[in-house]
């Protein structure tokens, strides 16, 4: 049985999108305990530091190697100082911790992960949508295109946009010519894509458009990084505002241990 972390060296808090508003009270309490934040400052805002005291050492790390990332919370860990590693989004998705967390461990240190809520959630409360539609889609996928990183052959996104499931697309926009493409191997032309530039920002920008327009679109709009594409046959029922896709959960019809016949 994998036990609750209770003596945790280093603290990896999901920042979230970047709302600040929107981190966890966990995530905000260990902010104002911390004696060093080490944050990804091309990926989290300045906002969410207005947690940490004045006295706390806040260190930006979109420029530092890992190599010179570790040596910093080793130290401060060793001198008895609590670190926050603040990581944007939710850090079980695309927030490389798995090697920072392998270091530190070398290093006899131990961490503990508080999730936060990623840019597809924020996006889906933006466009007031459930992406799971009973009869209609059940499945969501959060992926990425292969680029510099490679994706495995097994999860090439053509094959994924065979599901015509909710798609949520991250870390694509350098690449979205080839992602469309792929797409539009299974969606259909006219699917709805909601793309969102910087979610949780002051500047944050969500669109709608046609799943055939996403590349020009992103090309007019200059969209190359935090950019998120979701692709679901949701969108649509959303923006017909029909409750044809009821779920049972609430018919009078459905009979469950809570509500018996």
């Amino acid at each position: 049985m994998i036990s609750r972390n209770t003596a945790a060296g280093v603290y990896f808090v999901g920042a979230g999108p970047g709302d600040p508003e929107l981190l966890t009270l966990k995530g905000q309490r260990l902010l104002q305990e911390a004696d060093v934040i080490l944050y990804a400052d091309s990926l989290v805002p300045t906002g969410i530091l207005q947690f940490a005291p004045p006295s706390t050492l806040c260190i930006p790390t979109a420029a530092l190697t890992l190599e010179e990332i570790i040596p910093l919370m080793v130290e401060a860990v060793q001198a008895g100082k609590k670190v926050v590693r603040l990581q944007s989004g939710d850090p079980s998705l695309y927030s490389a911790i798995h090697e920072q967390i392998c270091r530190l461990a070398e290093a006899g240190i131990a961490v503990e992960v508080v999730p936060g809520i990623s840019a597809y959630q924020l996006a889906a409360a933006r466009l007031k949508v459930e992406l799971t539609l009973p009869e209609l889609v059940q499945t969501i996928i959060l992926t990425r295109a292969s680029g510099r990183t490679r994706v495995p052959p097994t999860e090439e996104l053509a094959s994924l946009a065979a599901h015509k499931a909710s798609l949520c697309l991250y870390l694509s926009a350098n690449c979205i010519q080839r992602a469309q493409r792929d797409l539009l191997q299974h969606y259909p032309p006219e699917t709805l894509v909601a793309v969102g530039y910087r979610l949780g920002w002051p500047d944050e920008q969500l669109w709608l458009v046609p799943l055939r327009d996403i590349a020009a679109f992103s090309q007019q709009q200059r969209l190359t990084r935090t950019t998120l594409y979701l692709i679901s046959p949701a969108l649509a029922v959303q923006q017909q505002g029909s409750d044809a896709w009821r779920s049972c959960l609430y018919s009078p019809e459905h009979h469950h241990l809570f509500r018996p016949h």
